[in-house]
């Protein structure tokens, strides 16, 4: 049975009710291999790192991912509860909704699409990749030793392409769709609690925000287009009228005419972090509407129009479906979204994802949402460091950090797992320590072939 360290079992044995016991022997394996490996992330680098690299039975690893029976939605649904248990006990819980790419190729590979990349594409020139598309739900906490708000993925979905349900016979399951049933789960699993899902213009559709609505306690806030159609609510019906009830009331000027309008009231706002760059003041308007398009239910919306008074950034305006949020609680919300991108980009960069090499079609559906809580689990294990005392921050002459990022607590983390399962036996006041032969010779190999 492997040993390891307090705080990382603490973390990621939130996840042992979902494998039978064999199984969870070689799943603790899998994750702190996968801490502990630099570069790819494939199965058979893990059992190197592992030193097991001449074990025999090599393949029933490979089987914990395409053959093994476990529910990836029941172990996203546990995660959630331990970090909201462990981070936010009370209040409310915000959520962020987000898709990005993982660049695969092979014939194979059959869920995968021709996609717009949106990291590297902009306004003016979008750019088109092949691979695979993956929903992100992950909860936007303030940690207060990191001294900002982390992204912490908890659930992600493949969502294949149009081909994909074609060839199948199936129909096709729009980004939106895969979100309405993302929020849906995530009300049930936080019963009584205020959830708050932030996303980009992407998810302000229509049919989404109607049905967010019919949820208690779930609300959706995201871009909304300055052109968009706003109307007043529909009037009173008269007693005595026929014909079908008036969905919406008079039209309103758009918020592009509101924007030019010199009648138009701002509000000073001060929002204490402006996309990493620290306190910014800007100038708010808000008021109430019916988004409605022809063909669409129509959607009772709150909708803020910001403007920057030096004008460092240009005009946009917001929606949320909860009347009654105000601009100084939707602003902070939306500006932590922007820490989905930070997460994504450092899961490629310290966890490896998309360096796998699954061609199973259950295997890939399991490997990139595993890496994704291995994010999570690393950060709940630092906050469980943290609480005894630890200290994790990396400081040179040359730059002086005095909050951790994500790479030092990986390394933190990585630290404990060697220490433990290797030097736990060293006696620590001395300043040499012996290494066995065989521990000397992984060191080596993970130095020389590191990515």
């Amino acid at each position: 049975m492997l040993s390891l360290p307090m705080a990382f079992p603490s973390a990621i044995g939130v996840f042992a009710p979902v494998f039978s016991r064999p199984v969870w022997q070689h799943v603790q394996v899998l994750m702190t291999g996968a801490v502990l490996a630099p570069g790819t992330r494939t199965v058979t680098a893990i059992l190197q790192m592992m030193g097991r690299s001449a074990a025999s039975d090599f393949q029933t690893s490979h089987r914990v991912l395409h053959r093994a029976v476990w529910s990836p939605t029941t172990a996203s649904r546990l995660l959630l509860r331990f970090f909201v248990a462990v981070c936010i006990p009370s209040g409310v819980v915000v959520f962020g909704l987000d898709d990005t790419i993982e660049r695969r190729r092979g014939d194979q590979i059959t869920a995968k699409g021709i996609s717009r990349d949106p990291v590297r594409s902009s306004h003016a020139h979008v750019v088109k990749v092949s691979g695979l598309r993956w929903l992100a739900c992950m909860v936007l906490a303030p940690l207060s030793w990191a001294d900002r708000v982390w992204a912490l993925p908890l659930l992600t979905v493949l969502c294949p392409s149009e081909r994909f349900y074609a060839q199948r016979g199936r129909r096709h399951q729009p980004l939106t769709a895969r979100a309405w049933q993302m929020i849906r789960l995530i009300v049930r699993w936080l019963p009584g609690r205020e959830i708050v899902c932030v996303a980009d213009s992407s998810f302000a559709v229509l049919e989404l925000l109607d049905n967010v609505k019919t949820l208690p306690g779930a609300s959706v806030i995201t871009r909304l287009r300055l052109d968009a159609a706003l109307y007043d609510p529909p009037p009173q019906r008269a007693p005595g009228t026929t014909g079908r009830p008036r969905l919406t009331g008079k039209r309103r000027p758009t918020l592009e005419a509101v924007l030019a309008d010199e009648r138009t009231h701002w509000t000073p706002l001060l929002v204490a972090q402006w996309y990493g760059e620290g306190p910014r003041e800007v100038e708010v308007a808000t008021d109430t509407a019916v988004w409605y398009h022809t063909g669409k239910p129509p959607v009772a919306i709150r909708w803020v129009l910001i403007r920057d008074p030096h004008e460092r950034c240009t005009p946009q305006a917001l929606l949320s479906t909860t009347l009654e949020h105000t601009p100084a609680q939707m602003l902070p919300w939306c500006v932590r979204r922007w820490t989905m991108e930070v997460t994504c980009e450092e899961a490629r960069a310290h966890l490896g994802m998309a360096t796998q090499r699954q061609w199973n079609d259950r295997a890939m559906a399991r490997t990139t949402p595993a890496l994704l809580r291995l994010y999570s689990i690393i950060t709940l294990t630092t906050q469980l460091l943290i609480e005894q005392g630890a200290t994790c921050v990396r400081s040179t002459a040359w730059y002086r950090k005095t909050r951790p990022t994500f790479s030092d607590a990986m390394a933190w983390v990585r630290r404990q797992l060697w220490d433990h399962l290797h030097f736990s036996m060293s006696h620590q006041e001395t300043d040499m320590i012996q290494i066995p032969r065989e521990l000397f010779e992984r060191f080596i190999d993970a130095v020389c072939y590191a990515a």
